[in-house]
């Protein structure tokens, strides 16, 4: 019969909720190392039995493996890892929507809100910055301009939708007998 690491290594289930606890407890990114130190010690250095055994991140216990044996603490740098906004790919775009758009003062009358409203879709936003000589293919699309306006506390109008006429009743004339 095979024996598991846990049972080869002597640790209880007590002694592996107390880890758990106690890892807890520490802040990132030392807890990172933590959990490399005690998956070598106790675990025989396999990241999966660790998944599995304190339901810790594969991928965090070999990082932690790595800065533990080397001493070395990995830096998180999250915030390179956002996609920059169209507004800040393009620089102008933004003042040029802010002059389509209208002055940023002017709320709509009967509107508890505090936003700018305008009459235009997201659409005509587009439509316009083609007119005034962007060329179609360096804009954004259509959605991405409706995101930038709802960024920026703009309120746009949604496309009206058409409705059919109504069908009016045509009498007939009675006809005497």
């Amino acid at each position: 019969m095979k024996t598991t690491t846990l049972e080869r290594n002597g640790v209880s289930p007590e002694m592996v909720g107390l880890i758990s606890r106690l890892v807890e407890m520490i802040p990132w990114p030392e807890r990172r190392s933590a959990m490399g130190d005690v998956t070598l010690l106790l675990l025989d250095g396999k990241h999966r039995v660790a998944e599995n055994v304190f339901g810790w991140s594969r991928s965090a216990v070999e990082v932690g493996i790595n800065e533990f044996q080397l001493g070395i603490s990995c830096v998180n740098d999250i915030s390179t890892r956002l996609k920059p906004k169209s507004e800040e790919k393009i620089p102008n775009l933004l003042v040029e929507i802010h002059a389509i758009m209208g002055p940023p003062n002017s709320t709509a009358s009967g509107s508890n809100s505090e936003l700018p409203q305008s009459n235009m879709t997201a659409k005509a936003v587009h439509n316009a910055l083609v007119q005034k000589g962007w060329p179609t293919e360096s804009l954004p699309t259509v959605r991405t301009i409706s995101n930038i306006l709802s960024r920026h506390d703009f309120r746009v109008r949604n496309p009206s939708k058409t409705k059919a006429p109504n069908k009016q009743n045509k009498t007939t004339p009675s006809v005497k007998a």
